[in-house]
């Protein structure tokens, strides 16, 4: 028995210096993103191997050992600040657990391999294993440097491995977070007193040397490559963070895991909508890791990590102090810097949980704690059956989000393929299984929205003089169908959280797509606009689109004061003038119709924009004519380019509409 119990000891070793190995360099291309999620999903299952080897063990021996460590309480506190974040403050608690840098399930994995990892007495195979991740990351890096893909033939599956900026971190970011890390640490290895000459310090001699070239390489391709480093404003994360401060739960709390986004569509301003950055609706991410968690867990979130990194900070004092060596406090400064200055993200917390298991309690001895449950049989029963019920549970819990996840990449890539059945089955497979995500059911909504329209567009003309061709009662049952499975998906996204303006965004495009196929999707879609509006105030585009609502109405009194607000929210957009200038000239208000066209075509570059700038220049002239006839005014409003647009129904049309219940509108629950 004894025999058995030192193997698994042994075994759980392999998986904690396999996982450490691994987690940098691990992605799978089986979801719709290969990085992040595949990591945090191997994080979990290895850290649940490890839970199902100790509960052997202790099946075997009875006894439970518990090593008390300096930085236990700082990891579970910060830990513990994330659940009741989840619980108290997100409003969609299950895909705020599946988050792959704050979520519960990321936490707990890590939570899980430090309090393993840390009682491993063998600190140099940890930092050889940094060491190799960099190496391998630094040359794959670097041989992306130069696109030797380019012109190289994939199969379709393999086709992202072409992309230069190809990166095992997920983006470059990440890469330059993670080699920036191990190059400081080899640094402080290599002039480290206690290193030994040999094979074994020449490892971190070239992980240094590799790092830094690497990095180098990708600090060029930033400052070469335009917008291929693209990053929250600082000023507006700080703004999001202190506006948490207004009401006690924020304060406390923060605005939950997972929820960043909705705070952040609050404290947009006109300095935002200035920048380039202004298409971007939001951010799900600050820019700071540390005001991230401040206006997500709030000040009990900021309070346990701050502890955490104090507790780094005393140990690397120690680690000096013992080692004599006065560089031991530099990965502890890499990391809180790079926790101020850079976004959070999987790669940066693992970095933080890495460097909290490599400390050591220099100067306190560690308090061994034994627990022996062989003569107390029903604590001994208990234990089992509890350490295997929540195994199995979160394990097939977990296990089928990571299966809807596979669903939802095959749905995806029917797209590819033309193939709707494909995308249709597996996208209604991935929203069965886990329909808690919203990504799942936006893109499920739109599908059925695109299924409505394929078949309504059989009532289409495919000239002006053709006679309109009847839908059988099989098609308006069809179309009404996919109609209230659309609206059923937008509403069940909004239902998730109400406080994200996107969600209600997608639900209005859903109404606005069947205005004139369904009754009442007039006003729903005025009502859910107006939501969207709300929550994301400096959002020109919702000002936009719905003006374009109300202009395709003629209610053109309306339509002006929304394109109006969008003018004054973003002054240097062409198309909102170009809309304002429409709806005023639908007014008969030519004065104000020629001077929003003037606004129009000053703002356009006569070379970048050309065609909008020709057009946008014609309609001018004929503005100044006061041309009588609306109907040919609309008729030369209709742009051949992008950038600019007028208002215009949806193309599909059915006669007699089709009746929705009640339950399809934004107020019904």
């Amino acid at each position: 028995m004894e025999q058995e119990a030192t193997l698994l000891k042994n075994l759980k070793s392999v998986v904690i210096y396999t996982l450490l190995f691994l987690f940098p360099l691990f992605f799978l291309p089986f979801t719709q993103e290969f990085f992040a999620t595949g990591k945090m999903y191997l994080l979990f299952f290895g850290a649940l191997l490890l839970l199902v080897l100790a509960t052997g063990e202790f099946l075997l021996t009875k006894k439970i050992v518990w090593e008390k460590k300096p930085l236990d309480n700082a990891a579970l506190l910060f830990f513990g600040a994330s659940v009741l974040s989840t619980l108290l403050s997100t409003p969609n608690k299950i895909q705020a657990l599946l988050n792959p840098s704050l979520g519960v399930v990321f936490l707990f994995s890590c939570l899980i391999l430090y309090f393993f990892a840390s009682r491993e007495k063998n600190k140099d195979l940890r930092s050889t294993l940094v060491y190799v991740a960099a190496i391998i990351t630094s040359l794959v890096t670097v041989f992306y440097f130069f696109n030797p893909l380019k012109n190289v033939t994939l199969p379709t599956s393999f086709q992202f491995m072409k992309n230069q900026y190809f990166s095992l971190q997920g983006n470059l970011l990440e890469t330059v977070i993670f080699l920036g890390f191990a190059a400081v640490l080899a640094f402080v290895h290599v002039f480290s007193k206690n290193a030994k000459p040999g094979r074994a310090s020449a490892l971190p001699l070239v992980s240094f040397v590799l790092s830094v070239i690497a990095t180098g390489g990708i600090i060029f391709s930033f400052v070469k490559v335009k917008d291929l480093l693209i990053l929250p404003p600082f000023n507006l994360s700080w703004y999001a963070a202190v506006e948490t401060l207004k009401q006690p739960l924020t304060a406390l709390f923060g605005v939950g895991v997972d929820n960043y986004s909705a705070m952040f569509t609050k404290v947009k301003d006109a300095g935002y909508n200035a920048s380039n950055l202004w298409q971007i609706g939001s951010f799900n991410t600050s820019r700071s890791t540390l005001l991230h968690i401040f206006t997500e867990m709030g000040l009990l979130g900021l309070l346990s990590f701050a502890l955490l990194l104090y507790q780094l900070v005393k140990q690397g004092v120690a680690a000096k102090k013992h080692h004599e060596n006065k560089y031991a406090l530099l990965p502890v400064v890499y990391i809180i810097l790079a926790a101020a200055f850079m976004p959070p993200s999987i790669t940066l917390l693992f970095l933080v949980f890495s460097l909290v298991i490599e400390s050591d309690a220099h100067g306190a001895e560690d308090n061994a704690f034994t627990l022996d449950t062989g003569k107390i049989l029903p604590l001994y029963a208990g234990i089992v059956v509890i350490m295997l019920a929540f195994i199995g549970i979160s394990g097939y819990a977990v296990g089928r989000s990571y299966a809807a996840e596979i669903y939802f990449k095959q749905s995806v890539d029917g797209f590819a393929g033309n193939n709707v059945k494909t995308v249709y089955d597996n996208m209604r497979q991935a929203v069965m299984i886990n329909p808690y995500i919203e990504r799942f059911r936006t893109n499920f909504s739109q599908t059925n929205l695109l299924i409505a329209n394929n078949v309504a567009s059989k009532a289409t003309p495919a000239t002006e003089g053709e006679k309109k061709p009847e839908l059988s009662e099989a098609d308006r049952q069809t179309i009404s169908q996919a109609i209230q499975a659309a609206i059923e998906e937008g509403k069940a996204t909004v239902t998730l959280n109400p406080q994200k303006a996107v969600n209600w965004e997608n639900l209005a495009s859903i109404y606005r797509n069947i205005i004139n196929v369904a009754q009442g999707a007039d006003s729903w879609t005025v009502s859910a606009y107006q939501r969207a509006i709300i929550l994301d105030p400096q959002n020109p585009t919702y000002r936009v689109s719905l003006g374009g609502v109300m202009f395709t109405f003629k209610n053109y009194d309306e339509a002006v004061k929304l394109f109006e607000q969008a003018v004054a929210i973003k002054p240097d957009w062409a198309n909102s003038y170009y809309n304002l200038a429409w709806a005023s000239f639908q007014k008969a208000d030519y004065q104000r119709a020629a001077a929003a066209m003037q606004n129009t075509v000053t703002l356009l570059d006569p070379k970048k924009d050309e065609a909008d700038y020709k057009r946008a220049t014609a309609d001018l002239e004929e503005f100044k004519k006061k041309l009588p006839k609306e109907e040919e005014a609309t008729k030369e409003a209709t742009p051949k380019s992008t950038k600019l647009s007028v208002p215009t129904p949806p193309a599909q049309s059915l006669e007699p509409k089709i009746k929705l219940p009640k339950e399809a509108s934004p107020e019904a629950k």
